[in-house]
This record gives structure tokens, C-alpha cells and sequence, in this order.
């Protein structure tokens, strides 16, 4: 998808660094975003990647593609330094890249999984956001939007780790809010079951059964979440910080069959 357009929405003349953009809600955010206006940095592991992504933005805007591995600071520095040295400041900031390397019960991982866990899906919106602080939304206001997760909102098999780093950026996102208040906002998206290869183990082999237990009758797309990304990022959210913006379709309400089966008998 090329890119939503999103009426009322005007992010022209603003300038945006979208990190772990080469594909998934990354991509499809840095699409909306440009679509609304903004110009858009994308960031991946390697050029190669980031280049690629930045190739499927289109809009009003510029599209770069930038290398940068979101924990490593050096790195980080770089690609918000260019990205002030082509377009000026930064405007937004969408703490987009995560990773889940362990999977199994809290007491069976190792130190290693639990550092790379940790310094993607925490450290890594931490430093981002000192960088653009620093860099330039300091003196010009801005919006940070973390990803965080349903899963940081109540606990499942499997994926504690990735879940316990989950709601520590729900946590932080709450403590920035205050902390850059007032002229920069900081809010984070939540996002339930979506087609993404990061989430492939919750919905891949078993599709219908999760959008049947999802009152909306479907997993999400990439789309649903930059949609609220670009919502987040633009004026028409301007009184809203230290928010978490939920979007799984009603996943978290439960199944719904047992409500669809009363309905249909009372009707």
C-alpha cells in the first residue's frame, strides 16, 4: 500500500524517523505518515533495506532510507543527525522497531535473550528519543509514539519476556510524557494480533481461530496501526499524551461467540 490519505490530517512541512521501517507497521507508518505529508526517514539494519522500504513510500513528502541498528548509539546518533542535516529538525518520532528472540517460561531464558529483548524494545525508544530531544525537539515541540503490545497489559505462555519489555515501555512511555512535557508529547500504540512476520507464531498456522475469537472478525493489518500512528503524531491528537491507544480489534474483550450466539436469539 502505497500510502492512506487522512482527512483533516496535515503533516506537511514536518519531518519524521520511523525506526525498524523495512517492512511490517514500520513500513506502512512511514506510507501514512507520507501520505499526510511529513517527510519520512526509514531506518533498517543495512542500507540495502532501508533503501528498499523508502523505494514503497510515496506522498507529498521525501522518503530516505537511513542504516541504523536502533541499539547501537553511535548508529542511532548518525541517523538523527543526517536526518537534521537534509531536513532541518524532527518533528515526530516513531519508536517502531522490537524483537522476540526467546520464547518459553521466564525462569528458562538466558541472559543473552533477555539483553537483546530488552535493548530493542526498551533502551532503544529511550535513546531515540535523548537523540531527537537533544537533536532538535527540544527547542521545536514534537510527538514520540512508542509500539508497544497487548501483551504488556496482562500476562500469556510463552512470551513473558517479550511482554514484560512490553509494559515497561507502556511504564515509560507514561514517565517521558511527564518528563518532556509540555512540548513534546509521548503516547504509545498497542496493537493486538497483526499480519507481521514478528507475530507469524500467533496467527499464521491458525488464522481463522484468532479472528474468530476477535470481535471484529479478523486480525489486524499494518495499516490499522499506522492509521492511529499518523492519528497520534498530528494536531488533531494535540491534548493527548502519555496515552496508551489500544488497537486489536476487541481481542482483549475476549471471545465473542457467546455474545454473537445470545444476540442471535434474542433477535
Amino acid at each position: 500500500m502505497a500510502g492512506t490519505a487522512h482527512p483533516g490530517v496535515d503533516l506537511s512541512g514536518s519531518t519524521a524517523v520511523v525506526t525498524g521501517a523495512s517492512r511490517g507497521i514500520g513500513l506502512a507508518t512511514a506510507q501514512h505518515l507520507a501520505a499526510a505529508g511529513a517527510n519520512v526517514v526509514l531506518t533498517a539494519r543495512t542500507q540495502e533495506a532501508a533503501d528498499a522500504a523508502a523505494a514503497q513510500v510515496a506522498g507529498p513528502g521525501t522518503a530516505v532510507g537511513i542504516a541504523a541498528h536502533v541499539a547501537h548509539e553511535d548508529e542511532a546518533r548518525a541517523c538523527v543527525q543526517r536526518t537534521v542535516e537534509l531536513f532541518g529538525g524532527i518533528d515526530i518520532l516513531v519508536n517502531n522497531a522490537g524483537t522476540n528472540p526467546s520464547y518459553g517460561p521466564l525462569i528458562a531464558q538466558d541472559h543473552g535473550r533477555f539483553a537483546k529483548t530488552f535493548d530493542i524494545n526498551l533502551w532503544a525508544p529511550i535513546l531515540w528519543t535523548s537523540l531527537v530531544m537533544d537533536a532538535s525537539m527540544r527547542e521545536r515541540g514534537g510527538s514520540v509514539i512508542n509500539t508497544a503490545s497487548i501483551g504488556g497489559m496482562g500476562h500469556e505462555a510463552g512470551i513473558g519476556m517479550y511482554n514484560a519489555s512490553k509494559a515497561a515501555l507502556i511504564h515509560v512511555t507514561k514517565q517521558l510524557a511527564l518528563e518532556l512535557s509540555p512540548r513534546v508529547r509521548v503516547n504509545c500504540v498497542c496493537p493486538g494480533v497483526v499480519r507481521t512476520r514478528l507475530a507469524e507464531a500467533l496467527w499464521k498456522e491458525h488464522e481463522q481461530a484468532v479472528s474468530s475469537a476477535t470481535a471484529l472478525d479478523r486480525i489486524g493489518e499494518p495499516d490499522d496501526v499506522a492509521g492511529a500512528v499518523t492519528f497520534l503524531a498530528s494536531d488533531a491528537a494535540q491534548w493527548i499524551t502519555g496515552e496508551e491507544l489500544v488497537i486489536d480489534g476487541g481481542q482483549r474483550l475476549g471471545s465473542p461467540a457467546g455474545f454473537r450466539e445470545e444476540t442471535r436469539a434474542r433477535g
